[in-house]
């Protein structure tokens, strides 16, 4: 019997594989989410860099890990990666179910400018 840790490791894999086949040489926007925080990167795949970063670790409003505070971290990773010059991303929810947290980060990021 797989382990929680076992189950979601496969379902990120599963997520990435997809993800590089239509990724088109595009940065890949990458969510974490654990029970306090939530944070997300752009990194390139091709050279192994990460572009643009931002947590609920950094940012003393979007403090504790809700949909607030996911809210707050969406616009300000789009606003890193305009500064990164990103545009168009795909989206990497990683193991993680798209609602909620997840969710609430995308469409903020959308919102505030990038596109995936």
């Amino acid at each position: 019997m797989k382990t929680a840790l076992e189950n979601t490791r496969r379902r990120a894999k599963r997520v990435r594989r997809r993800l590089k086949k239509n990724a088109n040489g595009r940065p890949r926007l990458s969510v974490h989410r654990s029970s306090k925080n939530i944070s997300v990167q752009i990194i390139d795949d091709a050279t192994g860099t990460t572009l643009a970063a931002a947590s609920t670790l950094e940012d003393k409003k979007a403090k504790g890990s809700n949909v607030e505070a996911a809210t707050r971290i969406g616009t300000l990773i789009a606003e890193r990666a305009k500064k990164a010059k990103v545009e168009e991303v795909i989206f990497d929810r990683g193991g993680y179910l798209y609602h909620g947290r997840v969710k609430a980060l995308a469409d903020a990021a959308r919102e505030a400018g990038l596109k995936f």
